[in-house]
Protein backbone atom coordinates (compact mmCIF):
# COMPACT_ATOMS: atom_id res chain seq x y z
CA UNK A 1 0.00 0.00 0.00
CA UNK A 2 2.56 2.72 0.57
CA UNK A 3 4.84 1.34 -2.82
CA UNK A 4 2.05 3.78 -4.80
CA UNK A 5 2.01 6.02 -2.06
CA UNK A 6 5.62 6.69 -1.74
CA UNK A 7 6.39 6.69 -5.94
CA UNK A 8 3.69 9.20 -6.14
CA UNK A 9 5.84 11.54 -3.45
CA UNK A 10 9.18 10.27 -5.33
CA UNK A 11 11.60 13.34 -5.38
CA UNK A 12 14.04 12.75 -8.44
CA UNK A 13 17.66 11.27 -7.37
CA UNK A 14 19.88 12.77 -9.41
CA UNK A 15 18.66 15.82 -10.05
CA UNK A 16 19.92 17.59 -13.03
CA UNK A 17 21.60 20.99 -12.04
CA UNK A 18 21.01 22.71 -15.46
CA UNK A 19 16.89 21.85 -14.95
CA UNK A 20 17.65 23.10 -11.45
CA UNK A 21 19.28 26.18 -12.30
CA UNK A 22 16.20 27.24 -14.97
CA UNK A 23 13.54 26.51 -11.77
CA UNK A 24 15.56 28.47 -9.79
CA UNK A 25 15.64 31.04 -12.84
CA UNK A 26 11.77 30.76 -13.59
CA UNK A 27 11.41 31.53 -9.67
CA UNK A 28 13.58 34.79 -9.79
CA UNK A 29 11.17 35.91 -12.63
CA UNK A 30 8.30 35.35 -10.17
CA UNK A 31 9.50 36.84 -7.01
CA UNK A 32 10.59 40.03 -8.93
CA UNK A 33 7.67 40.09 -10.88
CA UNK A 34 5.95 39.80 -7.71
CA UNK A 35 8.41 42.81 -5.65
CA UNK A 36 8.10 45.35 -9.04
CA UNK A 37 4.44 45.03 -9.41
CA UNK A 38 3.21 44.71 -6.32
CA UNK A 39 0.56 41.61 -7.56
CA UNK A 40 0.97 39.77 -4.57
CA UNK A 41 -1.59 37.25 -5.80
CA UNK A 42 1.12 35.73 -7.34
CA UNK A 43 2.70 34.34 -4.12
CA UNK A 44 -0.30 31.70 -4.25
CA UNK A 45 1.88 30.41 -7.49
CA UNK A 46 4.93 31.12 -5.90
CA UNK A 47 3.67 28.67 -3.30
CA UNK A 48 1.81 26.16 -4.95
CA UNK A 49 5.01 25.87 -6.89
CA UNK A 50 7.25 24.71 -4.08
CA UNK A 51 5.29 22.86 -2.57
CA UNK A 52 4.75 21.09 -5.77
CA UNK A 53 8.25 20.54 -5.92
CA UNK A 54 9.23 19.67 -2.57
CA UNK A 55 6.62 16.82 -2.78
CA UNK A 56 7.58 14.78 -5.86
CA UNK A 57 10.21 17.35 -8.01
CA UNK A 58 8.67 18.82 -11.35
CA UNK A 59 5.76 16.05 -11.47
CA UNK A 60 3.35 18.76 -10.23
CA UNK A 61 4.75 22.06 -10.42
CA UNK A 62 3.82 23.54 -13.69
CA UNK A 63 7.40 25.61 -13.55
CA UNK A 64 8.97 22.33 -13.17
CA UNK A 65 7.30 20.46 -15.97
CA UNK A 66 7.91 23.68 -18.48
CA UNK A 67 11.83 23.35 -17.32
CA UNK A 68 11.72 19.88 -17.76
CA UNK A 69 9.52 18.68 -20.67
CA UNK A 70 9.92 21.84 -22.87
CA UNK A 71 13.18 24.15 -21.83
CA UNK A 72 16.02 21.92 -21.00
CA UNK A 73 15.51 19.31 -23.27
CA UNK A 74 15.82 21.89 -25.98
CA UNK A 75 19.18 23.26 -24.66
CA UNK A 76 22.57 22.28 -25.78
CA UNK A 77 23.34 21.84 -21.93
CA UNK A 78 24.48 17.79 -21.28
CA UNK A 79 22.86 16.68 -18.00
CA UNK A 80 24.99 16.94 -14.74
CA UNK A 81 23.44 14.79 -12.18
CA UNK A 82 23.51 16.44 -8.60
CA UNK A 83 22.24 14.42 -5.45
CA UNK A 84 18.41 15.05 -4.88
CA UNK A 85 18.41 14.97 -1.24
CA UNK A 86 19.43 18.41 -0.77
CA UNK A 87 17.74 20.17 -3.83
CA UNK A 88 14.32 18.80 -2.11
CA UNK A 89 16.12 20.43 1.12
CA UNK A 90 16.16 23.63 -0.94
CA UNK A 91 12.66 23.19 -2.21
CA UNK A 92 11.06 22.76 1.30
CA UNK A 93 12.37 26.08 2.70
CA UNK A 94 11.46 27.92 -0.66
CA UNK A 95 7.85 26.35 0.84
CA UNK A 96 8.28 27.29 4.05
CA UNK A 97 9.38 31.04 2.99
CA UNK A 98 6.40 31.38 0.26
CA UNK A 99 4.25 29.90 2.42
CA UNK A 100 4.61 32.08 5.27
CA UNK A 101 4.97 34.96 2.37
CA UNK A 102 1.29 34.46 1.64
CA UNK A 103 0.16 33.77 5.75
CA UNK A 104 1.65 37.13 6.67
CA UNK A 105 -0.12 38.95 3.27
CA UNK A 106 -3.39 37.54 3.23
CA UNK A 107 -3.89 36.64 6.94
CA UNK A 108 -2.36 39.78 8.56
CA UNK A 109 -2.17 42.11 6.22
CA UNK A 110 1.68 41.79 6.78
CA UNK A 111 2.71 42.78 3.01
CA UNK A 112 6.29 44.27 4.54
CA UNK A 113 7.42 40.83 5.95
CA UNK A 114 5.75 39.21 3.38
CA UNK A 115 7.71 40.73 0.99
CA UNK A 116 11.03 40.50 3.16
CA UNK A 117 9.94 36.48 2.39
CA UNK A 118 9.82 36.86 -1.04
CA UNK A 119 12.83 38.97 -1.33
CA UNK A 120 14.86 36.30 0.97
CA UNK A 121 13.60 33.65 -2.01
CA UNK A 122 14.80 35.81 -4.42
CA UNK A 123 18.38 35.77 -3.10
CA UNK A 124 18.42 32.22 -2.80
CA UNK A 125 17.12 31.74 -6.13
CA UNK A 126 19.55 34.35 -7.71
CA UNK A 127 22.72 32.34 -6.58
CA UNK A 128 21.41 29.35 -7.99
CA UNK A 129 20.11 30.35 -10.87
CA UNK A 130 23.19 32.87 -12.07
CA UNK A 131 26.21 31.25 -9.88
CA UNK A 132 25.11 27.79 -9.43
CA UNK A 133 25.34 28.39 -5.66
CA UNK A 134 22.42 26.12 -3.74
CA UNK A 135 22.07 27.85 -0.46
CA UNK A 136 19.77 25.22 0.93
CA UNK A 137 22.10 22.80 -0.32
CA UNK A 138 24.67 24.40 1.59
CA UNK A 139 22.67 24.38 4.66
CA UNK A 140 21.81 20.61 4.05
CA UNK A 141 25.48 19.95 4.21
CA UNK A 142 26.08 21.87 7.23
CA UNK A 143 23.23 19.74 9.07
CA UNK A 144 25.23 16.46 8.00
CA UNK A 145 28.20 17.19 9.33
CA UNK A 146 26.58 18.26 12.16
CA UNK A 147 24.61 15.12 12.73
CA UNK A 148 21.18 16.26 12.34
CA UNK A 149 20.79 15.46 9.40
CA UNK A 150 21.79 11.08 9.05
CA UNK A 151 24.41 10.08 6.03
CA UNK A 152 21.50 7.60 5.17
CA UNK A 153 19.40 10.23 3.58
CA UNK A 154 22.25 11.06 1.15
CA UNK A 155 24.57 8.56 0.26
CA UNK A 156 26.00 10.56 -2.51
CA UNK A 157 26.23 14.17 -0.05
CA UNK A 158 27.98 12.03 2.45
CA UNK A 159 30.73 10.74 -0.35
CA UNK A 160 31.09 14.15 -1.20
CA UNK A 161 31.40 14.96 2.87
CA UNK A 162 33.88 12.70 3.09
CA UNK A 163 35.94 13.65 -0.01
CA UNK A 164 35.94 17.43 0.61
CA UNK A 165 37.21 16.33 4.36
CA UNK A 166 40.05 13.92 3.45
CA UNK A 167 41.09 17.15 0.84
CA UNK A 168 41.04 19.73 3.63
Amino acid sequence: MLGPVRDFFRFPDPVNEVAARLVATGVVLQTATILASGWSWLMFVLAFGFLARVASGPRFSPLGLLVTRVLEPRLPFAYRPTPGPPKRFAQGIGAVLSVTAVVLQFGFGLGALAAVCVVAILVAASLEAFFGYCLGCKIFGILMRLGLIPESVCEACGDISRRNRAAA
